[in-house]
């Protein structure tokens, strides 16, 4: 059984504008694992973005709490629990950490995030891109040790595109661009990675093998790997546990599985006319 990396508690999100607060969404009850892959979907508007921006601490919550886990405070309470075994007891409870209490370069040693925007480095070079994931660790300016040039090689290969490593990042097509930014991620080498859309702009092919790659590197490092997506079948089929975002009835969670024989995943599927879910097979038919 995974540990519990991330922790939600009556979480409110939203935004804050002169003299009004917009909820986008509010209670949000969860825990996210490590150890497995976990997508988030819902219909477009619901919130999934501003809930990954929120996780990710470019903005704070409206109200309620988001912990993770501390490897600082593992590493702290090592000699207490060799001195008292009540510490060690208490050990679970003071590994986990208040998400505003990271400081910025604790937090990019913890969390990689890979968005939708396209960044704007197009004279750099996909490798040079991707180096930058070692950033946290060296400066910004840093100059790269034999250790981080092998973390970055090891995620440019990961991803399957030593091809683009002496790219410009500008002559990329969207695609490459993409895995481009999930290679930078992986070679921040961080135990959890938040990514909306990662498969977006990808071709079908390439959206198995990422969703696939993704799937892999959560079980195989037991990372905590937390993704947006509208690949309704590819998900059904990739993912550990979905996060469902609906409107009439929050949030919902649980294994593709569990959600279909629910009735949550055809209830949301269908609510489009002409289409069809069957839940033995987690398949969508199209009623022509």
């Amino acid at each position: 059984m995974s540990n519990s990396q991330i922790i939600l508690s009556d979480l409110s999100i939203g935004y804050k504008t002169k003299g009004s607060v917009r909820i986008v969404a509010s209670g949000v009850n969860g825990t996210i694992h490590s150890g497995e892959l976990t997508c988030l979907m819902g219909e477009n508007g619901i919130g999934k973005s501003t809930l990954l921006r929120t996780l990710s601490g470019f903005q704070p919550p409206l109200s309620g709490s988001i912990k993770l886990k501390s490897q600082s405070s593992n590493l702290n309470s090592q000699s207490s629990n060799l001195n008292s075994q009540s510490s060690n007891l208490n050990s679970q409870s003071s590994n986990l950490k208040s998400l505003e209490d990271y400081s910025p370069k604790e937090l990019a040693q913890t969390i990689g995030v890979v968005l939708t925007e396209k960044p704007d480095v197009g004279l750099m070079t996909a490798r040079e891109l991707v180096a930058m994931g070692r950033s946290p660790y060296t400066g910004f300016w840093g100059r790269l040790s034999a250790s981080d040039d092998e973390a970055v090689n090891d995620a440019i290969a990961q991803v399957g595109i030593p091809h683009l490593a002496d790219r410009q990042v500008g002559t990329l097509s969207d695609g490459e661009r993409q895995k481009v930014m999930i290679a930078k991620a992986l070679a921040q080498q961080t135990d959890i990675i938040f990514l909306d859309e990662p498969t977006a702009f990808l071709d079908y092919p390439s959206k198995v093998d990422m969703l696939l790659l993704l799937r892999r590197i959560s079980h195989e490092a037991s990372k905590t790997i937390f993704l947006s997506t509208h690949d309704l079948e590819l998900t059904l089929q990739a993912a550990d546990t979905i996060w469902l975002m609906t409107r009439s009835e929050g949030l919902l969670m649980g294994t593709p599985r569990e959600l279909a024989s629910q009735g949550a995943l055809g209830r949301f599927i269908e609510k489009g006319k002409g289409v069809t879910f069957d839940p033995q097979r987690l398949s969508v038919t199209i009623n022509a």
